[in-house]
Formats: structure tokens, C-alpha cells, sequence
């Protein structure tokens, strides 16, 4: 079952003859679509709980509810991060560490961006089409030596599982190119422009 809020656009673009692919006019049609949408992070999180997952899947896109660590020392954080994680960590020696992940949090850039930097990650996909599947194999010495993929800098996070306050809500690869539109992030400390003003700095 489609997460109530992909459904409705979804349904729309069948009607209207156009498919979730990684084709421009697709990923541009979906995206527009997603633009006009609102929502909040724990609507989407409980609109379909069968989507829940204990644990990430290296390649896959989530969203989940997350309370840092260092929360205290940090200028700023996602509360909502919407995660492509990519690398599995183990973090010891400090009481309150322990196993969790690297992940690309899409929510540091602006959508423009997002869209830019998931068009490039179109090219590490384990299929040419958009279904169950589908997954992004990509690792940090890709992403650091890939011109095209420059925007990831800024969004590269560590996460601990000890920190998780949701389980891991899957977003189907047919509703990525709306998710990474959808303004789902919830930012502590700091205003999203800010955010995005600093990474912008990073980036060029």
C-alpha cells in the first residue's frame, strides 16, 4: 500500500499516462507534483505501518525520527532525517556509543539540489527501471572523486541506532523523486535557509 501521501500523485500520473521512471520528464512531473504537496514527518511515519523496518538496508531511502548525541555541541540537526545510507559504522570506547550507519541526509540541500544530486546517483543503481528492488550502490570514495556528485558533502551524516526515536520508514524507489521534495525536514537550532546557506558554502 502507497503511503497516503505518494498515492494521490501517483494515481494522477497513471491517469495521466506517466510512470515513475529515471527519465527526466518523469523524475521532473513527479517532482513538481511533490512541490505543491505538503505534509509533516509523523503523518507520513504513521501512514503506513507495514513500511517499517528495525534496521537500514545499505542503498535504500528512509525516513525516521532521530535525536543526536552530541545534540548539545551541534550548531544545528534533522530531527526527521530522509537518509540513503550507504556505509555501516561501529563506534566504541565512549559509554552511550555503538553500531549505526553513514547515510546521505538529502534534507541538508535545497530540492534543487536534491533533485540534481539524485539524478546522479541515478547512475549507481542496481536497475535501469524504478521498482522494489531498485537500490543505490554507492560508497564514499564514489561520492568523494564523482564531479557530478559534489552536492552530497553536506549531507553525508553519522547515525547511532541508540539514538533512533522511530523505526526506519522505507520510502519505495517509485516515490523517491517525490520524497526528496516534500518539506520534511525538521531542523533544531537553526532556520532550513540557514542550513542551506551553509551548505551551499561547502559545496562550491
Amino acid at each position: 500500500m502507497a503511503a497516503y501521501i505518494f498515492e494521490p500523485i501517483l494515481a494522477k500520473g497513471e491517469r495521466s499516462g506517466i510512470l515513475p521512471s529515471m527519465e527526466k520528464a518523469s523524475s521532473t512531473w513527479f517532482r513538481n507534483q511533490a512541490l505543491k504537496t505538503s505534509s509533516s514527518p509523523q503523518t507520513l511515519l504513521k501512514s503506513d505501518r507495514t513500511r517499517y523496518e528495525p534496521y537500514p538496508m545499505l542503498g535504500n531511502m528512509y525516513l525516521f525520527s532521530y535525536d543526536p548525541k552530541t545534540k548539545e555541541t551541534l550548531p544545528y540537526y534533522d530531527r526527521f532525517p530522509l537518509i540513503i545510507p550507504f556505509r555501516p559504522s561501529v563506534v566504541s570506547g565512549k559509554a552511550g556509543s555503538g553500531p549505526g550507519f553513514y547515510g546521505l541526509n538529502l534534507h541538508y540541500i535545497p530540492p534543487r539540489l536534491r533533485a540534481r544530486l539524485m539524478d546522479a546517483l541515478y547512475d549507481y543503481t542496481t536497475s535501469d527501471t524504478l521498482d522494489e528492488n531498485t537500490k543505490i550502490r554507492i560508497s564514499y570514495n564514489i561520492l568523494n572523486k564523482v564531479s557530478k556528485l559534489k552536492y552530497f558533502r553536506p549531507c553525508v551524516k553519522q547515525y547511532l541506532f541508540s539514538h533512533l526515536r522511530s523505526r526506519f520508514f522505507r520510502i519505495d524507489p517509485t516515490e523517491w523523486n517525490m520524497a526528496i521534495m516534500l518539506p520534511l525536514d525538521r531542523f533544531a537550532k537553526a532556520d532550513r535557509n540557514i542550513v542551506y546557506k551553509e551548505s551551499n558554502e561547502r559545496i562550491y
